[in-house]
């Protein structure tokens, strides 16, 4: 069994079959894919591998929408997100980005196909002498779950906790309503797990998911914080709010970024807004389309 699967390109196939090489095996040795959520850097080389193969693929019920949208004849990428930017304020960006939707979208739309069955999570997985606990952590996509292996000290976290970076929030196929709440409930549901070491899909394998989910609440308690005090000097919309913040560990301005990471410093800064608002800490009123937002 193989957790994730990468990318449906050339390069993720040739690393894939070194790595499996280094262990003594081959793409046709894996039976089953246990897929932590719908990206199409977790999911897609999956799909090409059961073509070949006949590998099996179990992938997050709450994945179903997103998987449903993105496999849509005709349905342009982003539309969501595109939807969502205009109520942040952000038409600019979609002007911009819309002539090419699909730049950062894999070239084969048959990449989306559904997976042979679903976790809906408290599944427990025997392998290899290993027992996979399968949790439900909501957030980075709506159908995220993580692996835990209670025995042997060890979570499989996908992209719900990453060692050097902070997930994306906001970002996902089809929109949830309020994804930085899910995700810290998911954290917080990690977080009363006994302490394991942490095998994440991006980053080196890091000794304590403890320590690792305390430095995610904090970064984003202190990213609604200066969301809050943006919005209590007196700027109202999603994307100049966005334009206030500093973006990335390097932190970069807004205006420095790419057309692409714009919309993502949108989409999360909407995020932190819409969890601010549900605290009721913030106030919106949605004028000609677009939300505003005060202090409550």
């Amino acid at each position: 069994m193989l957790i994730d699967s990468g990318w449906a390109i050339p390069e993720a196939r040739e690393q894939l079959s070194h790595a499996l090489a280094s262990a003594g095996f081959s793409p046709s040795d894996i039976r089953r894919f246990l897929i932590t959520h719908v990206h199409r850097d977790h999911y897609t080389h999956a799909v090409a591998l059961r073509r070949e193969f006949g590998t099996r693929v179990t992938l997050g019920a709450g994945e179903q929408r997103s998987l449903e949208v993105a496999r849509m004849p005709g349905r342009p990428g982003l539309t969501d997100q595109f939807e969502y930017l205009h109520l942040m304020g952000g038409a600019a960006i979609v002007a911009a980005l819309a002539p090419h939707p699909d730049a950062h979208a894999s070239p084969h739309a048959d990449d989306w196909e559904l997976p042979d069955d679903w976790f809906i999570g408290g599944e427990q997985i025997e392998a290899a002498g290993r027992r996979l606990d399968v949790i439900n952590t909501p957030g980075h996509t709506q159908g995220h779950v993580v692996f835990h292996d209670v025995m042997n000290a060890a979570l499989f976290a996908g992209d719900h906790v990453l060692p050097q970076i902070t997930p994306s929030i906001g970002f996902d196929g089809s929109a949830s309503v309020n994804p930085l709440r899910d995700f810290l409930r998911s954290l917080a549901l990690v977080r009363a797990l006994p302490d394991a070491a942490l095998y994440a899909a991006h980053g080196p394998v890091a000794p304590s998911v403890h320590q690792r989910v305390d430095e995610l609440v904090d970064h984003h308690g202190a990213r609604l914080e200066q969301t809050e005090r943006v919005v209590s000097a007196g700027v109202a919309i999603g994307l100049e709010i966005a334009a206030q913040l500093t973006w990335t560990r390097r932190e970069r301005r807004f205006a420095d970024l790419d057309l692409f990471n714009q919309m993502l410093a949108v989409c999360e800064t909407g995020a932190h807004l819409d969890l601010l608002e549900s605290q009721g800490r913030l106030v919106v009123e949605t004028v000609d389309g677009v939300r505003h937002y005060r202090l409550a």
